[in-house]
C-alpha cells in the first residue's frame, strides 16, 4: 500500500465537494493541490498512532542528524538505533523510502535524507523549538515572518496568521480591562510582557516589510494593519498601568490602621481552608444581610482563590535534572507475534501454479489482509533480500507478482476493490 495516485486523490477530493464544483477552480484549494508531495510527505510521517509517528520521528531526525556524513549503510542505521526492535525498524526505513523521505543509491548501497525528507525535518525541528516558550505562539509566528522577509519569499498567508493572533490578543486585553478585576488586569499585563519582545521584533520586521516597493497593493495593505495592531499591543501596557492606578484610587482603607482591602485580600490568602470555613461559619453574625452582598465581585475572588492560583502555585518551570542515558537492557521489549508472516511464508513457498492476488490475500480480518498485500512489495526486492529475518525469507522467495490496471470485487466481507493480479512460482512466469 505505497503513496495515494493523484488521479486516486482528486477523486476522493472530487466526492466531498458539491456537485458542479470542481476543486482545481477553488482558490482556497490550489495551493494545497500545488504542495501535495509536501503533504503526503507528513501524511506518512504523522498517520497512525502515537508511537509510531514518535518512532518515524526519531528515524528521521537521526538520519539527519548527522551532518559530516548524511548517508547511511543499512548496517549503521541498525547500530545507530539499536534500541529500536529489529523488525519495527525495517519496516519505518522502508515507509520513510516508500515515501520519498530517504533515497537509496543503488551504487553506493546507502540510504541518505531527500530533499522532500529536510523539508519536513526543518518544519518540525522549526515547530519544537517555539514549542514550549510562552508567547502565545507570536514567537513561531515573528520568526517564519522575518525568514520569508530575509530571502524574499513573503507569503500574504504569514502575514495574515500574524494579525490574526495579534488581534486575538488584543481583544483578550480589552476583555480583561472591561472586567474591572485587578486580578485579570494584572495576569493580562504578565501575558503582555511575556510577548513583549517578540512584538518589538515583529514591529521591526513588519516596517521593514512595509517599505519595500515590491509588494502587491493587498500586501502592502496587510502589512499595514499589522503595524497598527502592533501599535496598538504595545499602547496596552500603558493601559494597564491607568487601570491599576484608578483600582488603587478606588481602594477601600480600613479606618487609620494603613491597611487597604488588597491587605485583606492578602491576608486571606494566607488562611487554611479550615480557617476559611470557621470564618464562614459565623457568617450570620455580620449585620448584613448575604443577599446585599456583591455577588459577582464574591465570585471572581473566590474563582481566583480556589482556581487560578492553585494553578499557579503548582505549575513547575524548573528544568529536569540530567540523567544517564539508559541501557537497552532496560527498555521494555514486546516480542511480537510472527506467526502469521511465517504462516503465510509456507503456503507461498510450497506454490506451484498461480494464485489470484484476491486469494493470497484473503485472511480472517482487514488487517491481515492489508499486512499481507504490504508484504507483497518486498518480493523480488534486492534490498530485502539481502536483509535477515522472516521478512527476508520472505523477499527471497523465487515469486513473481503480476499486477493488472483494473480492480475487482475479492468477495471479502472487509476490502469492498481489490487490484486483479495474480502470483506466479519458478515454471510458470508469465511472458514478457
Amino acid at each position: 500500500m505505497g503513496p495515494i495516485d493523484s488521479a486516486d486523490a482528486d477523486e476522493r477530493l472530487q466526492d466531498v465537494l458539491r456537485e458542479g464544483v470542481t476543486a482545481e477552480d477553488l482558490p482556497a484549494v490550489f495551493p494545497l493541490l500545488r504542495g501535495r508531495s509536501l503533504l503526503r510527505a507528513f501524511s506518512a510521517l504523522f498517520h497512525g498512532g502515537e508511537a509510531q509517528v514518535l518512532l518515524r520521528l526519531l528515524v528521521l531526525r537521526t538520519l539527519g542528524a548527522r551532518a559530516h556524513a548524511p548517508e547511511w549503510t543499512p548496517s549503521e542505521i541498525r547500530d545507530q538505533l539499536a534500541f529500536v526492535e529489529p523488525v519495527k525498524l525495517e519496516t519505518v526505513v522502508q515507509r520513510l523510502k516508500e515515501h520519498e523521505l530517504l533515497t537509496w543509491d543503488s551504487e553506493t548501497l546507502r540510504y541518505r535524507i531527500s530533499p522532500l525528507g529536510r523539508k519536513a525535518l526543518a518544519s518540525v525541528a522549526t515547530l519544537l523549538e517555539f514549542e514550549h516558550d510562552d508567547d502565545d505562539g507570536l514567537g513561531y509566528l515573528t520568526a517564519q515572518l522575518a525568514a520569508g522577509q530575509a530571502v524574499g519569499r513573503l507569503s500574504a498567508d504569514e502575514l495574515g496568521h500574524l494579525l490574526s493572533r495579534l488581534s486575538e490578543l488584543k481583544e483578550d486585553f480589552d476583555r480583561a480591562v472591561l472586567s474591572g478585576s485587578e486580578h485579570r488586569i494584572r495576569r493580562a499585563a504578565v501575558r503582555l510582557d511575556s510577548v513583549w519582545s517578540w512584538v518589538e521584533k515583529g514591529t521591526e520586521v513588519v516596517s521593514r516589510i512595509a517599505d519595500s516597493e515590491e509588494l502587491d497593493p493587498a500586501t502592502h495593505r496587510l502589512a499595514q494593519a499589522v503595524g497598527r495592531a502592533q501599535s496598538a499591543l504595545l499602547r496596552q501596557a500603558g493601559i494597564f498601568q491607568r487601570e491599576l492606578n484608578k483600582i488603587d484610587q478606588h481602594r477601600v482603607h480600613l479606618g487609620r490602621t494603613g491597611l487597604s482591602s488588597s491587605d485583606l485580600v492578602a491576608w486571606l490568602r494566607s488562611l487554611t481552608p479550615e480557617a476559611l470555613a470557621q470564618h464562614a461559619d459565623e457568617a450570620h453574625l455580620l449585620p448584613l444581610q448575604p443577599p446585599l452582598l456583591q455577588d459577582q465581585i464574591a465570585l471572581d475572588v473566590a474563582e481566583y482563590e480556589l482556581l487560578e492560583r492553585e494553578r499557579a502555585a503548582a505549575e513547575s518551570t524548573e528544568l529536569p535534572s540530567a540523567e544517564s542515558t539508559p541501557s537497552t537492557a532496560d527498555l521494555p521489549m514486546d516480542e511480537d507475534d510472527l506467526s502469521p508472516l511465517l504462516d503465510w511464508h509456507g503456503e507461498l513457498a510450497a506454490l506451484h501454479q498461480p494464485l489470484e492476488l484476491s486469494d493470497a490475500l484473503r485472511g480472517d480480518n482487514y488487517a491481515l489482509s492489508a499486512y499481507r498485500l504490504s508484504l507483497l512489495g518486498l518480493l523480488g526486492d534486492p534490498e530485502s533480500s539481502a536483509l535477515q529475518g522472516p521478512t527476508a525469507d520472505l523477499a527471497r522467495l523465487p515469486l513473481q507478482l503480476e499486477i493488472e490496471p483494473r480492480l475487482i470485487d475479492p468477495g471479502l466481507a472487509a476490502i469492498a476493490l481489490v487490484s486483479a493480479g495474480r502470483l506466479h512460482p519458478p515454471k510458470d512466469q508469465p511472458d514478457a
